[in-house]
């Protein structure tokens, strides 16, 4: 299970994720930035640390990992922990170590990791969207060069203009349908402000009277599904006592598929029993699959005992279910 897409769905809530038996990815939130001299504007952002001392498991990864993929929190566990041993020894082997969307984690030589950002994600939910731009120089215009000087000039202009003519005001005689004209419009506000609220009134008083026919129609419907309904539909009871007792005592499981279809997982099962396996096929699970065993045991070391034999003589790719319960 590659759980680099979860840790990455964490980052964006909280500001610590913990990888169990590895360490902690920190955040911390970083202001926008403004770089004058390549003129670089960079939005708010999250900066991602790593700290190799936290270590200890807090049930986040785990818990969010079970929700995902709807499994047991046991089973989430088991797949960080299987996770965490391929991380180390890639960083064994290569020195090197890349991590998608979060980072590189490398060995110094002195065996200590390093670790560098991947710059290209921002964590910071409230920045989504936003991306860094650069923005070309502003340019101002060039003062003018001795500004009294024009001034003096464009008065000494002004004064040397002189009136053509002398304005005389004109009296003109108001128009008497220019007054029945203003009647006339405020006739029509006042008729408006009237109008319109009554208009809004009866617009109203309909869809009011719409809504209630509908919903009559809809409580008649109603009493008449619930009226034709007589009888109680009878309870179903399942009988499965037995299957979680076996459970209980053997939740150790090998593994030899899961089958979308009924009829398929039935001829898997039947093709274990020719073999001599004491197989189970169990009910649907979560995911609408059938799944089938190769049998059940008490023990974990039981149970990996025989799993080494199957994948030896039948099933390479047998597997131990461990059921929680």
């Amino acid at each position: 299970m590659k759980i680099e897409l979860y840790i990455a769905q964490l980052l964006y809530r909280y500001q610590c994720v913990t990888v169990p038996g590895f360490g902690a990815f920190l955040t911390e939130i970083q202001s926008a930035q403004l770089l004058e001299n390549s003129h670089s504007f960079f939005p708010p952002k999250k900066v991602i640390s790593f700290n190799t001392h936290i270590k200890n498991n807090d049930g986040l990864l785990a818990n969010h990992i079970a929700q995902a993929e709807k499994t047991s929190y046991d089973y989430a566990v088991s797949a960080i922990e299987y996770e965490v041993l391929n991380w180390k020894k890639t960083l064994q082997e290569n020195r090197s170590f890349s991590i998608k969307n979060i980072g590189i984690l490398s060995l110094t030589s002195e065996n200590n990791i390093l670790f560098t950002p991947n710059e290209q994600t921002n964590y910071l939910a409230q920045s989504f969207g936003l991306t860094s731009f650069v923005s070309p120089a502003v340019k101002r215009e060039m003062e003018l060069a001795k500004p009294e000087i024009v001034f003096e000039k464009a008065t000494a202009v002004i004064e040397e203009e002189k009136p053509i003519f002398n304005f005389i005001p004109e009296t003109r005689e108001r128009s008497p349908y220019l007054k029945y004209a203003a009647i006339f419009v405020i006739g029509l506000a006042i008729a408006g402000s009237v109008g319109y609220p009554m208009y809004q009134n009866q617009i109203a008083t309909e869809t009011v009277l719409v809504e209630t026919a509908v919903q009559k129609q809809v409580q008649n419907k109603i009493q008449e599904a619930t009226f034709f309904i007589k009888t109680p539909i009878p309870a179903v009871t399942l009988s499965l006592k037995s299957e979680k007792e076996v459970e209980a005592k053997m939740p150790y499981h090998i593994m030899a598929g899961a089958f979308r279809s009924e009829a398929n997982a039935q001829k898997r099962y039947n093709q274990l029993i020719a073999k001599g396996f004491k197989a189970r096929v169990l009910g649907i699970n979560k995911n609408g699959l059938y799944p089938v065993l190769y049998g059940s045991y008490s023990t974990f070391s039981e149970a990996e005992k025989q799993k080494d034999t199957i994948t030896e003589t039948d099933n390479p790719e047998a597997w131990i279910l461990i059921q929680s319960l």
